[in-house]
């Protein structure tokens, strides 16, 4: 009777690869029949490194949730489907839940050796109830196995992306209602442009969340594919009921090609891809913390929880989170393309490249949660100031346009008007002017349209006067903030 775990299983399941080192070994000596190794001390340190070179246990640990579930669904359908006697899916299912317990406990004998998180839930298994554990794997590979259970941990992981992006979106509508009568100056190119509010502006960004979290929801759809029963490559010759396991998982689907099912990526890609844009969207984001914080503009103070310290200026406040976050996009955008170069050579159907698709999956879903919590916290934490940022406006060229469009509204062409106002724009740089200088007649010498009503365009005026649908003037953005609330509320936020 075989007793131990390593041996109650096949050398390349107990070990991962115990056969492949064995013959490792033999071809490190000079004669594989009867000589030792030619260098023991180098022998040992190559055995090594092929032990340690495919493991993934230090990573995939955290699919320990997953990987049970999957395993007490498929212990139940092997049962219903009389595959395996009732009794044995009972002691398999009750050995797992010890095996779950362990786990979350701290007790569980993690073992580097079995590789993954699934051979080494296998073998303590084996540990737990003796040879009925074998049975649970009839029926699945480690292929189908470890594909469903990165679609479970994706769906979980997805949703929970797009709950901190409601969340942080909640926090854009809040700061944005408080700030509803504060002006800012509107860029383009960096340059000052046009006023808006700022409601307006912070807006903007719940606009790119949401368009986000529409990604999210649906790499987390791509996800709900169920792939167990796809057997290594080519199904299974038995009468399993896939639909039956589907169930029990909360898969929506299961998938239709066995060859596509087990090497299949495109879920992982479009959460990767889902990330990019987000964080590429709170880096923007994060940009704009750091220079409105800088003395230059002074347009806000992060909290300080937000910031640090200078090592050797105490007078320093840095926005080092923002940074971060700004930081960090380029970790997330190096795991999609890790991931987009993995899959772009692999032949049908599993190869172990596969392996690294998990690292910096779970990277970039850590990366980016904390990002989302952060963002979260500096923007409901932030100290707008409104006197400067008006101060900015009005101490500017913002009014230009609107200066041209009153033209327009006297008859003249738009492109006449733009020469006019370009102009008079050059005559006040050239001395250190501003529109809210100009006298009247100065308005009169450069054209006979305009009236005395011109000097009562003003950044309040301008901003007004942008009453249109997704326009920056003030009942629009309020009715903008209470579809936003509409729409959060919907998602169930």
């Amino acid at each position: 009777m075989l007793t131990g775990p390593s041996s109650r299983l096949p050398c390349n399941y107990a070990s991962g690869r115990g056969c492949e080192r064995e013959k490792l070994s033999g071809a490190m000596t000079n004669d594989p029949q009867t000589s030792g190794p030619a260098n023991p001390a180098a022998s040992a340190r190559g055995a090594e490194l092929a032990s340690d070179y495919t493991v993934s246990l230090h990573y995939d640990q955290r699919l320990y949730k997953q990987d049970i579930a999957g395993s007490i669904a498929h212990a139940h359908m092997l049962s219903k489907q009389g595959i395996i006697g009732e009794d044995d899916a009972d002691q398999i299912i009750v050995g797992l839940g010890k095996v779950k317990a362990e786990i979350e406990s701290g007790d569980f004998p993690w073992k580097p050796e079995l590789e993954d998180i699934h051979m080494n839930v296998e073998s303590r298994l084996f540990e737990l109830i003796g040879d009925v554990a074998g049975k649970l794997h009839t029926a699945r590979s480690r292929n189908d196995q470890v594909s469903t259970d990165t679609r479970l941990y994706m769906k979980q992981a997805a949703g929970d992306t797009v709950m901190a992006l409601r969340t942080l979106q909640e926090a854009v509508v809040a700061v944005a209602e408080a700030n509803l009568e504060t002006v800012v100056p509107g860029y383009t190119h960096l340059q000052r442009a046009q006023p808006v509010l700022l409601a307006h502006h912070l807006l903007a960004y719940f606009e790119m969340f949401d368009r986000d979290a529409t990604r999210f929801a649906a790499a987390r759809a791509s996800a709900d594919v169920m792939t167990l029963g796809n057997g290594a490559m080519a199904g299974v010759p038995y009468p399993i009921d896939r639909e039956f396991v589907a169930k029990e998982l909360g898969f929506s689907a299961v998938t239709t090609n066995s060859m596509d099912g087990v090497s299949d990526r495109d879920f992982a890609l479009e959460y990767l891809s889902a990330a990019a844009i987000s964080a590429m969207h709170l880096s923007r984001l994060a940009e704009e913390f750091v220079v409105w914080s800088s003395e230059e503009f002074k347009f806000l103070a992060l909290g300080a929880d937000y910031t640090t310290g200078s090592s050797i200026m105490p007078q320093k406040r840095n926005p080092d989170f923002a940074e971060l976050a700004r930081g960090k996009t380029g970790r997330v955008y190096g795991n999609l393309f890790a991931m987009l170069t993995t899959l772009k050579g692999l032949p049908l159907t599993y190869n172990r490249d596969l392996q690294e698709d998990k690292e910096g999956l779970f990277d970039s879903v850590d990366t980016l949660l904390a990002t989302l919590d952060v963002t979260t916290g500096m923007i409901s934490g932030a100290n707008f100031n409104a006197d400067r940022m008006r101060q900015a406006a009005e101490s500017s060229y913002v009014l230009a346009t609107d200066i041209a469009d009153y033209l327009v509204g006297k008859g003249m062409p738009f492109r006449e008007a733009h020469v006019i106002v370009s102009e008079l724009s050059d005559k006040l740089i050239d001395g250190n002017r501003y529109f809210k200088d100009l006298s009247f007649e100065e308005y009169e010498a450069a054209s006979s349209l305009f009236g005395r009503d011109v000097m009562e365009i003003g950044v309040d005026s301008s901003i007004a006067s942008r009453d249109v649908l997704g326009g920056t003037a003030p009942g629009r953005v309020k009715s903008a903030i209470v579809e936003a609330k509409a729409r959060l509320q919907e998602a169930g936020k």
